[in-house]
């Protein structure tokens, strides 16, 4: 994360960015969205709601403060134990980023301006320009790594502002909404399942989804979120380094393999992760095209029965199954 891309190309098309290309850097002369940078930039808040209408709002704002985006399910267990754990590190930064939070079901242009295989999703903006931090729920001491290496890139390219929270300021970034109806309270074990995951513990979380299917084998939720913690404990504590080698030395080892598509979906490299075991399936015996087969249903569950890579994936198993 040493410096951005040289453009914003990787929004563009989604929302107008036409105005960034030529806009002055910070401290060249363009007041952006409060002053120069370093100074205060009032704001009723550190936190706001993105949405494909107002997001020009936020590039703007990213002029003078590092913005982060959490791209996000709201009916997703893990999504809301990563929501809890932004919303404190941005708390605890008091005032060096502010929090956008985006609803990936109700702003398709934004998920695909961030190119976001699969939620949650992390990005930072930058001077206008974006800056892909992680995807999937990290344990909140790596979540705080990463927002401090955002804020030194920041840092490197004039972008110091910070937010002063004054609810009298003016017309704000993104001009929040109404405040939303609460959200209806989570069943008994979901709840436990996202304690678990909040604090880092993947298999209390693990033990509690399982429990929420053997009591309702229909519990959609339950079922995405094990599929969705179960990836986040198998690579938890292992570093790319560690798995991708494993698997370049081992390209017949099929746990190396599993892993390593493990990372590729992590990564948002879904259609990787789905060719990588795939095309290893016809080579393994019983047990290990059980495994596969498996692997991939639970990948399945993670990006989204609907997804049209879904579909090609599943029409492709099939095949290899009969």
């Amino acid at each position: 994360m040493s410096q951005l891309p040289p453009n914003p190309t990787n929004l563009r098309g989604a929302v107008d960015l036409s105005g960034l290309v030529n806009r002055p850097q910070p401290g060249q002369g363009d007041a952006g969205a409060g002053g120069a940078a370093g100074e205060p930039v009032e704001l009723p808040s550190l936190f706001f709601q993105g949405t494909d209408a107002n997001f020009n709002d936020f590039i703007d704002l990213s002029m003078r403060i590092p913005v982060v985006v959490a791209l996000t399910a709201s009916w997703a267990d893990p999504d809301r134990a990563l929501a809890t754990v932004l919303d404190r590190v941005t708390n605890d930064l008091a005032g060096r980023i502010v929090l956008v939070q985006v609803d990936v079901d109700a702003n398709p242009q934004l998920v695909q301006a961030f190119q976001a295989q699969s939620a949650p999703a992390v990005a930072g903006i930058v001077s206008g320009r974006p800056v892909q931090l992680f995807t999937g729920a990290l344990p909140e001491d790596q979540v705080r790594d990463v927002f401090a290496q955002l804020l030194e890139l920041a840092a490197q390219n004039g972008v110091t502002g910070t937010a002063q929270v004054d609810a009298a300021a003016g017309e704000t970034p993104g001009e929040q909404a109404d405040e939303p109806a609460p959200e209806p309270p989570l069943p008994p074990l979901h709840a436990e399942a996202y304690d678990a995951i909040d604090r880092g513990d993947y298999p209390a979380a693990i033990a509690a989804y399982k429990t929420a299917i053997a009591q309702d084998p229909r519990d959609q939720m339950a079922i995405a979120g094990l599929a969705q913690v179960s990836l986040l404990s198998r690579l938890a504590g292992r570093t790319l380094d560690e798995i991708r080698n494993a698997a370049a030395t081992a390209p017949e080892d099929t746990e190396a393999q599993l892993a390593v598509a493990d990372l590729d979906l992590s990564g948002g490299h879904v259609d990787d992760a789905f060719d990588r075991l795939l095309t290893l399936f016809p080579t393994l015996d019983a047990e290990g095209k059980e495994a596969v087969r498996a692997r991939i249903l639970e990948y399945f569950e993670i990006v989204g029965v609907d997804d049209p890579r879904v579909g090609k994936a599943r029409a492709r198993l099939a095949s290899l199954l009969y």
